[in-house]
């Protein structure tokens, strides 16, 4: 079964590093955010609690990073195509996530912390994408 139109033009196959690059730069920004609030002594006793942070940003991320363009044809082309597509990607996908944090899974989504989070979030996928192409 082929994607819809409207998913087909916005999945390029050769996005699959970005992808990958992408998940692992957001589970590392909500590492050491956790980390900042909780001990590794904490994590290693509640081996559940990481996921937990992890999840409503990277299932937001999941739907939304693919519908903005984020693993489409331009932007695996420059970094000058790609950063900006992460970092539009980011914003919308940040306030789903937070909301998610908010309604579905355990936390809040304080403005400070949606501040942090649209702000840190946009720096580590921008800067993740703008290394990769510096050594592709």
């Amino acid at each position: 079964m082929d994607a819809p139109p409207f998913l087909a033009a916005r999945l390029d196959r050769d996005a699959a590093p970005l992808v990958v690059g992408d998940l692992i730069a957001l589970m590392l920004l909500l590492t050491v955010g956790t980390l900042n609030h909780s001990s590794v002594e904490f994590l290693t006793a509640n081996p559940l609690y990481l996921p937990g942070v992890f999840a409503p940003f990277l299932i937001a991320w999941v739907v939304i990073a693919p519908l903005v363009g984020a693993y489409s044809a331009g932007a695996v082309e420059t970094a000058k195509s790609s950063v900006p597509l992460a970092v539009r990607s980011w914003i919308p996908a940040a306030v789903v996530g937070l909301a998610l944090r908010a309604f579905v899974f355990r936390g809040g989504a304080e403005l400070t912390f949606a501040a942090v989070m649209l702000v840190v979030g946009s720096v580590a996928l921008g800067g993740w994408r703008a290394l990769y192409f510096r050594l592709r």
